[in-house]
């Protein structure tokens, strides 16, 4: 279970040079941009971060928020629908328990 103080951290801005840089688009700073990008995010996008051979989104996610949970249940993710759900969901509950 998290705690509030790891609820906060986890939603917090990346620093500068952690941020996660979308291959087309934009920078991302947080758990939240990261959640509203990807319910906009291309196919292209989507799979050129997120495939079978990589998953750049939770390796961003367990390295650099330190969110390991939500890098596990992005991982798992079999779809864009699905890790698009899984991110929100988590993003929500984080919120809840930082307030």
């Amino acid at each position: 279970m998290v705690t509030k103080e790891e609820a906060k951290q986890y939603l917090c801005d990346a620093v500068p040079d952690k941020c996660f840089w979308v291959n087309n688009g934009p920078i991302l700073r947080s758990l939240d941009e990261f959640a509203a990008y990807l319910a906009q995010i291309s196919d292209d996008a989507f799979n050129y971060h997120a495939n079978k051979g990589k998953n750049d989104f939770s390796s961003w996610v367990n390295e650099v928020i330190g969110d390991e949970k939500l890098a596990n249940d992005i991982l798992s993710s079999r779809s864009k629908a699905s890790m698009i759900k899984k991110v929100q969901a988590r993003v929500n509950a984080l919120k809840k328990k930082a307030a």
